[in-house]
């Protein structure tokens, strides 16, 4: 292969990524993509998911918090099972507390 050749190949790969890039600009600009979800602020936000963990490839643990209460849910590739519903969130992740560190709490250190 030669020069010319490169230069046709690395042409036509600009062409595309122009085609790609105006076709998307139409879509856009002209609301051709259908309805796209807005996002609503983070403060008003209902529904978030506190913690997930794998168990392994085809189950996963999932913390998911809605409003001031927790659910603990297992989720699989057939079927989805409610682990744990209804648990109050802990002290720490309310504004303005804390929790005592495990050094607060050793003998010498109880709290009168």
């Amino acid at each position: 292969m030669d020069l010319a050749e490169y230069l046709k190949f690395f042409a036509a790969l600009l062409f595309v990524l122009a085609l790609i890039g105006g076709g998307a600009w139409l879509v856009r600009r002209f609301g051709l993509a259908g309805a796209i979800p807005v996002r609503r602020p983070r403060r008003e936000r209902r529904l978030h998911v506190v913690e997930a963990l794998a168990l392994d490839s085809k189950r996963k643990l999932v913390l998911i918090r809605r409003d001031e209460q927790e659910h603990l849910v297992l989720l699989g590739l057939q079927n989805d099972i409610v682990v744990e519903s209804g648990i109050r969130r802990p002290a720490a992740a309310e504004p303005g507390r804390t929790l005592a560190t495990p050094s607060a709490l050793r003998p010498g250190n109880q709290p009168s």
